[in-house]
């Protein structure tokens, strides 16, 4: 396992390495200039010109990219071009209010999607698990924004329950500060909880189909035990692969969420980086979200060889 694991990880590192050219190529032909919006509108064209000289956007494609790949790799993220401040404080104090506002969604997901699949098993063709079906595929139909806006319309606006927007402060307590988190998570947890509520129903019909399943209750074990024990274990198997996937969409459904409800996190700063064309932020914005989206699926596979010890990699039993 512990070779499996440096395999991947320096798999990751040359991954990173490869996005970290195509993002330094890609946002590189963003139309606008960066002088520009520095400048204004109305600057002249020797303002511009000085402007691009004092930030180096002039120099050789390959002097740029390296001086900046050379800087990630030495801890120094850069700095934006239009707040004139170290990237890397701005990346964790947005990363946390983001990486916080993802793990109530994917405890959320996780825990309601789950268990709706396996009442939707056991309820298998009943009125209960179609009214599941159609429940979760409401969340998928329909985008994330659309969902956001009739939350904040229905508990901030007309309930008057929930804020409408903003990250909370812990000096105003903690009612305060969580109640800013429900609205976003609800949304990124209605929209992706189809997915794991599906494959959860459909791998947990296939494992109580299975002979072992079968041989179970006809040994007289309670259900409860044949569901929990002998299904579901190995039933989470293709969810663990979802939820993998979903960390994925979650990241962009972030960026949408966070825009709609004003929350100061990782998305919300990329958006800002793009609407300004501030360059090392964008860059450094979206590789932050490609690591984490390349350890998301190798935690995905160590959670695997966790729930499965017949699994083998790198020729070593897990």
């Amino acid at each position: 396992m512990g070779f499996y694991v440096a395999k991947r990880v320096a798999t990751i590192g040359v991954i990173l390495v490869i996005i970290s050219g195509l993002i330094f190529v890609i946002t590189q032909g963003l139309p606008g200039s960066v002088a520009r919006m520095i400048a204004g509108q109305f600057a002249t064209p020797d303002v511009i010109a000085a402007i691009e000289q004092r930030l180096h956007l002039n120099d050789p494609l390959f002097t740029q990219y390296w001086r900046w790949a050379s800087g990630i790799l030495s801890g120094d993220l850069g700095q934006s071009l239009i707040m004139e401040r170290p990237i890397g404080p701005m990346l964790r104090e947005a990363l946390a209010n983001s990486a916080l506002l993802a793990t109530i969604s994917i405890v959320l997901l996780t825990l309601v999607g789950v268990s709706l699949g396996i009442v939707a098993a056991i309820k298998h063709n009943s009125m209960l698990d179609h009214g599941i079906s159609v429940f979760t595929f409401l969340g998928i139909s329909v985008p994330e924004f659309f969902w956001g806006i009739v939350l904040i319309l229905v508990f901030a606006g007309y309930l008057h329950w929930l804020p409408s927007g903003g990250a909370g402060n812990l000096s105003a307590g903690w009612g305060a500060w969580a109640s800013h988190l429900v609205l976003p998570a609800a949304t990124l947890t209605f929209a992706l909880i189809a997915h794991v509520s599906r494959m959860t129903r459909s791998s947990m019909l296939e494992t109580l189909r299975s002979p072992y399943v079968l041989f179970a209750r006809a040994k007289g074990l309670p259900e409860r035990v044949v569901l929990v024990r002998h299904a579901l274990r190995n039933a989470l198997l293709p969810t663990i692969t979802v939820l993998a996937i979903d960390i994925g969409l979650l990241i962009g459904g972030v960026v949408v969420v966070e825009t709609v409800f004003s929350y100061p996190g990782l998305g919300r700063l990329l958006i800002f980086a793009i609407e300004r064309h501030d360059l090392p932020l964008i860059q450094a914005s979206i590789l932050v979200i490609a690591a984490i989206y390349c350890f998301a699926n190798l935690v995905a596979d160590l959670l695997y060889a966790y729930f499965n010890p017949k699994i083998r990699y790198g020729g070593t039993r897990s």
